[in-house]
């Protein structure tokens, strides 16, 4: 929302928005671009009333300014269809969709196009550090943007990602997730099946190659599909892998012959996945292997994603979107890749529609085991969840521990911080798994080392 509300007004509309609590990184940079965030949701808000209100998918019935705007019949659309109407008419659509690594692999490929003069538009869920914006509107033929599985709006309860209408896909995962929307795995492949369904015959697929879920979702594409991944006799294959302290390198081969030699500072096999994808896709748009080494090479990240947050009397504070026990593994996994020997904390709020539930729990305490000491936060809005479907944090504490893992339940950030602050020692890394602002805790817990050291 925050970046479609930058595209609007670079395109010199008056744009102003709505929150219950904004956190940064969007609203940092929705402050930047001088587009007021108006705090709690009211009706005042809305007056005098605007040409047009885009409602988000987070809205409900019952939101106070929603019913204002039915009541007041204020035209109103959503997110995806302002993108189909008022940006991507005209233009050729590059989704990247997936369960995992959609922001990270479209943060890439817009890099890669911007590195090889390609002069793109792109829309991601993040902020991309190598334009320090989530979005641009460009003159280049080429949009893109991140595809996402979850809902439209309240009126609209299909995938966003089927506005889109795309010329060409990547495809990096699909695995259950959103339970809250989505009753099981075969309807999140259905979703991803009809997706598949939009791309033309002349488009292009891109899709991970060790995945049932994913050879599913793609049987029955009309267009080019091509694999990449680990796999022998994918058209793009990652081999001789290599995670150094500062930089992660491989060789991509493309039709069983070496087509690049890449590096890149993220840490990951997960991220070596995202880039080998992003480089196929570059290459289908005539994007050389020379181009994509020299962008991948200077490819910063995304914010949110195994950020440093900070560096404090030794102390490492790693910030990652965390919303899955997938992307929970693959995190700890990059960072014990990239630091070795530390003592690695896992720090998490079970914040997102799938984790707040108990859908995960087996794969949630097999995810946090890869951590030395792990914190696990109270489920937020608990009260939202009936208790019969919510996630026992009490239940994967007791589990780590009969397992013979140090771990612990706090109740909030405060909390936390007072527990684990006078713990913490020079070489620990401690990572913070949230989608959403965790109570300010990424402030918070380097405010009091730093008062401490």
């Amino acid at each position: 929302m925050a970046s479609l509300a930058g595209l609007m007004q670079q395109r010199g509309f008056s744009v102003s928005g709505s929150d219950a609590a904004a956190y940064p990184p969007m609203s940092d940079l929705l402050r930047s671009m001088g587009i007021p965030v108006l705090e709690p949701y009211s009706e005042d808000n809305l007056k005098p009333a605007p040409d047009l209100v885009v409602v988000g998918n987070a809205i409900s019935r019952g939101n106070v300014e929603l019913e204002y705007v039915l009541d007041h019949r204020i035209p109103f659309t959503s997110l995806p269809q302002v993108l189909h109407e008022s940006f991507l008419r005209g233009r050729e659509p590059i989704v990247v969709a997936g369960t995992h690594g959609k922001t990270t692999t479209t943060s890439m490929l817009a890099w890669i196009f911007e590195v090889a003069g390609k002069d793109p538009s792109f829309l991601v869920g993040g902020v991309a550090e190598n334009f320090g914006s989530s979005f641009a509107l460009r003159q280049g033929q080429q949009f893109i943007l991140e595809g996402d599985e979850y809902d439209t709006a309240f009126f609209d309860k299909g995938p966003k990602f089927l506005h889109y209408f795309p010329q060409s896909v990547v495809l990096t995962s699909v695995e259950f997730d959103h339970a809250d929307i989505y009753k099981d795995l075969d309807s999140i492949r259905t979703s991803f099946k009809r997706l598949v369904n939009l791309v033309p015959r002349s488009g292009y697929l891109v899709a991970y190659d060790n995945s049932v879920s994913v050879d599913e979702c793609i049987a029955r594409a009309f267009c080019k599909v091509e694999r990449y991944g680990l796999r022998e006799g994918s058209t793009w294959r990652i081999r001789g892998l290599n995670f150094g302290p500062q930089e992660t390198s491989w060789t991509l081969d493309r039709e069983g012959r070496p087509w690049a030699e890449l590096r890149m500072s993220l840490a990951g096999e997960y991220n070596v996945l995202n880039a080998s994808a992003a480089a196929a896709m570059a290459a289908r748009y005539g994007i050389s292997a020379e181009m994509t080494v020299e962008a991948l090479a200077t490819f910063k990240s995304v914010k949110r994603r195994l950020e440093v947050k900070a560096e404090i009397a030794g102390v490492t504070i790693i910030d990652d979107f965390a919303h899955h026990p997938t992307a929970i593994a693959e995190t700890l996994k990059a960072l014990r890749t990239r630091y070795k020997d530390h003592r690695l904390w896992a720090v998490l709020e079970p914040r997102s529609n799938t984790l707040r539930r108990n859908v995960f729990f087996r794969e949630l305490v097999d995810s946090l085991r890869l951590a030395d000491e792990v914190v696990v936060a109270t489920v937020f809005k608990a009260e939202a969840i009936p208790e019969s479907e919510r996630l026992s944090t009490s239940a994967v504490i007791e589990q780590l521990k009969r397992q013979g893992h140090a771990a612990r339940e706090c109740r909030d950030a405060n909390a936390i911080v007072d527990a684990i602050a006078p713990e913490l020692r020079a070489g620990d890394v401690v990572a913070i798994l949230s989608n959403g602002g965790f109570g300010g805790i990424y402030e918070k817990l380097p405010a009091r080392l730093d008062k401490n050291s």
